[in-house]
């Protein structure tokens, strides 16, 4: 994707000489959008709010979401969410450069042109069932250029397990903690640590979990002050409101 670095650099070539004023209009084209006839990309999204635009695969056709990859692989990071299993395979055959994370339902291209700053987000789940969250929440921190670390299945039925991480989560900037059931570990963690946690409700747990709706009313009705939530199963969110957090720990130190 375009960035503010990449438009400056070829504004510089321009005015330099380095580039012709025709070369330079061909490569400003597409902005600030890509059009594809089905789908326009947002190039000048990092411009706008640092973050570049995520393909959202659910919905799309395979042929839509390879078209997209393969208009996309010389601009930057790419990175797609509910990624169907078709669809992937379809993608990988296009561009073997991709990777699919079938757990987290992503596919990622790019990411050696990712650069991680300082800081780390932690991602907290409360059962193993909820790992594909976490996944998409882990993929989507690490393309956005955040450093992020998993601590799985420390949910409140056994808190000691929790309890024996605690050291580490302290020395996140921001966590996520994604639970399902009745979506008590939030408040829990909101309990005992200082950082901003953004709680994820997840759709798991049997008939009166409501597909995620209890846990998301018990998060909304935390008692640990400052507990941020998102939508069911959002990952992705989460990890865009905990990246924007580390941002502005990284901006306070260099100010």
């Amino acid at each position: 994707m375009d960035t503010q670095e990449n438009l400056l650099a070829l504004l510089t070539a321009v005015k330099n000489g380095e580039l012709d004023v025709a070369a330079g209009m061909e490569r400003l084209r597409d902005l600030p959008y890509l059009e594809m006839g089905h789908t326009k990309i947002d190039l000048h999204r990092p411009l706008r709010n640092g973050f570049p635009e995520v393909v959202y695969a659910a919905g799309k056709t395979s042929g839509q979401v390879v078209e997209i990859f393969t208009r996309l692989r010389d601009r930057g990071p790419v990175l797609a969410t509910r990624v169907p299993e078709e669809t992937a395979v379809q993608v990988l055959a296009a561009c073997p450069e991709a990777r699919h994370n079938a757990l987290g339902r992503t596919l990622t291209m790019g990411e050696d042109r990712v650069v991680c700053g300082e800081g780390e987000i932690g991602v907290v789940t409360a059962g193993t069932s909820d790992l594909p969250v976490a996944e998409e929440a882990l993929e989507t921190c690490r393309m956005f250029g955040h450093r992020a670390f998993l601590v799985s299945d420390v949910g409140v039925a056994g808190l000691h397990r929790l309890l024996d991480r605690i050291d580490l989560l302290r020395r996140a900037r921001a966590l996520i903690v994604i639970a399902g059931m009745e979506g008590a570990l939030a408040s829990v963690v909101g309990g005992l640590v200082p950082q901003p946690v953004v709680a994820v409700p997840t759709s798991v747990g049997y008939g009166a979990a409501l597909a995620g709706f209890t846990a998301l009313c018990g998060m909304l009705t935390s008692c640990a002050s400052g507990v941020t939530v998102v939508n069911i199963d959002n990952g992705f969110g989460a990890a865009c409101a905990a990246c924007r957090i580390n941002t502005l720990c990284r901006q306070g130190q260099e100010g």
